[in-house]
């Protein structure tokens, strides 16, 4: 990986928000001035038996509660969570923004956090951050995203990251070894197409999102990092897309598609259930959020995502958290972020959940000794990038965007347009 894809992949991915009214209306709210710090709270906050109002989105429920359960249990203060479906979430934070009705604490999609944290939406706290002895320690990425001119307003709630997911059942049953993950693109399709040969009803290969710009940001991008390549220039405002790298990752996929081994609803799939199948056990192997591990009940084998000549690498995204500019409790909820980076949430909370820590001193850890699959992810965590652009959500993740157009050309019609289908991309992004 180049210097330069290393500290890439400590920056936070810009996109502005779904519609420009409502980024808009935030800044005209809240005069898009950057609220005042926290006040001086010291270390380790407050915790008088206060009660805190917390948000979330829907995707990330299992792990809030776990970390809010937890944090009630040992403390006086009590945090009060709300989980909101994750179409409605964009939509609430803008309405309760421009009412001043914001709750205490809110996460944050790493691709929202760096517009809100502009719109003015969560409160300095680049003191408290500054004070943690272990700052440096925490994923850079996410701390990138939060900060502003300097200052910082956010912290990690819970990463995730894209991983290669393999069924160990389904690999034995096509005669490929269930301990050992395809090394590249080309091996990934014929172990695909290995578990497709098996002929059982309803089983596929792989299966992915087709109609899902932004699961195929997740899973596909890394195809591209993996081989050292670009997807975008740094000032995100030109697509590499058309690089040989990225036309060999379709290929590989135009080639699945037309030989049967792609689960037929990926063509439509637009992001709700493009999982399902894999969970349910009747997909061989697909890149998957390793947020999922815990949830998976079965035995799976995991590695970071191969490019076509191999090597490994992830989209490191997940959520933020910070204060809300509209907190009066900026001690309580200190307390509360603070906690949120302990050890005990941390490895007591989240490793023993096999999620991902969002701290490197802390991914060498008794729960992920125990199960090979959590180092992996760790390791590829320092391996994985977020891209940078302003008009990220344009270009990429909206219905219709023309990364979308391109793949599903590449793909689905096997046409030779993926040239001109970039030059759609970067006329968005430059936009």
């Amino acid at each position: 990986m180049t210097n330069l894809r290393r500290r890439r992949g400590f920056r936070a991915l810009t996109a502005i928000i779904a519609t420009g009214a409502l980024i808009g209306g935030l800044a005209a709210c809240s005069g898009a001035e950057t609220p005042a710090p926290a006040e001086s709270i010291g270390p380790e906050g407050v915790d008088d038996g206060s009660t805190l109002t917390l948000w979330t989105r829907a995707p990330l429920e299992k792990q809030a509660n776990l970390l809010v359960d937890a944090y009630n249990a040992s403390h006086e203060n009590q945090v009060e969570l709300t989980v909101v479906p994750n179409d409605d979430y964009v939509a609430k934070v803008g309405a309760a923004a421009g009412s001043n009705g914001l709750p205490d604490l809110f996460a944050a999609d790493i691709v929202y956090v760096p517009n809100w944290v502009e719109a003015g939406l969560f409160q300095d706290i680049t003191e408290q951050i500054d004070g943690l002895d272990f700052k440096d320690e925490i994923n850079k990425g996410h701390l990138s995203a939060g900060t502003s001119d300097g200052q910082e307003h956010v912290l990690p709630f819970v990463l995730d990251l894209s991983m290669l997911f393999w069924n160990k059942e389904l690999f034995a049953e096509a005669g490929l070894d269930p301990e050992k993950a395809p090394a590249n693109l080309e091996e990934y399709a014929e172990a695909a197409k290995a578990v497709q040969a098996l002929g059982k009803d309803g089983v596929y290969g792989t299966a992915t999102g087709l109609n899902c710009g932004g699961c195929l940001v997740f899973t596909w991008f890394p195809s591209v990092w993996a081989d050292g390549e670009e997807v975008m220039n740094e000032e995100g405002t030109e697509s590499l897309l058309n690089s040989d790298t990225a036309k060999a990752v379709y290929d590989t996929w135009n080639d699945l598609w037309e030989s049967g081994a792609v689960l037929p609803s990926s063509q439509d799939e637009a992001g709700p259930t493009w999982t399902a199948a894999f969970t349910e056990g009747n997909v061989g192997l697909m890149f998957y959020p390793a947020t999922l591990l815990s949830s998976t009940p079965f035995d799976v084998g995991v590695a970071g995502i191969p490019g076509p000549e191999g090597g490994a690498s992830t989209f490191v995204g997940g959520d933020g958290i910070g204060i809300s500019k509209d907190s009066k409790k900026s001690a309580q909820a200190w307390n509360f972020l603070n906690w949120l980076m302990s050890e005990d949430a941390q490895v007591e909370v989240l490793a023993k959940n096999n999620d991902v820590v969002a701290r490197a001193d802390l991914a060498d850890n008794e729960y992920a000794a125990e199960d090979p699959r959590l180092v992996t992810i760790n390791e590829v965590a320092g391996q994985g990038d977020t891209p940078v652009a302003l008009n990220f959500q344009q270009a990429f993740n909206a219905p219709g965007s023309p990364w979308l157009t391109l793949v599903r050309n590449a793909v689905l019609e096997g046409t030779d347009t993926v040239d001109a289908d970039n030059d759609g991309i970067t006329e968005i992004l430059q936009q």
